[in-house]
């Protein structure tokens, strides 16, 4: 039985605010992962996304920075855009030829699986190569329906929920 091929499609392009770090070694991802937690806990995030999403964005950097660590190359670099509708991550290294291959007929117990969660919880996703890097990336849904009025959602009452 032959792997299913992650989709090989350009890192498309979103508007919104950028937050970039680079990712030395297996231990920083924990550091930077708790950047983007409080940088997602911030109210004009939270008024604009539902916290199952956030833990969506937060689950998905996760894998995507560790399989990046673990199976690419040289310096790896996490890009987030925070866009009105949900965010694009982007995780590149210096392994242009290896591109990511999610695990087929494997227990999950043995693990691998984090490309089959980062598909569930996205609204596209894929990779691209560029000169001397390979980009993986997904992009996230903020969980809340975009109305067909073309109207901004209110935001909602009270605070955000943190879930540390």
């Amino acid at each position: 039985m032959g792997q299913e091929p992650w989709p090989h499609v350009p890192v498309p392009s979103i508007a919104g605010d950028v937050w970039h770090w680079q990712l030395e070694v297996m231990h920083v991802v924990s550091r930077v992962r708790a950047d983007l937690r409080a940088r997602i806990a911030h109210p004009s995030v939270c008024s604009t996304s539902t916290d199952d999403a956030r833990d969506g964005l937060l689950l998905v950097f996760e894998e995507l920075a560790s399989n990046a660590l673990r199976h690419g190359g040289g310096a790896v670099r996490a890009l987030v855009v925070a866009g009105t509708d949900g965010w694009l991550l982007d995780l590149s290294d210096e392994a242009p030829d290896r591109p990511p291959v999610p695990a087929v007929d494997r227990d999950p117990a043995l693990g691998g699986m984090g490309l089959h969660l980062v598909a569930q919880l996205s609204e596209r996703y894929g990779w691209e190569q560029r000169p001397g890097r390979k980009h993986v990336w997904a992009l996230l849904p903020n969980g809340l329906a975009p109305l067909e009025t073309g109207q901004v959602p209110e935001p909602r009452a009270g605070e955000c929920h943190r879930h540390d």
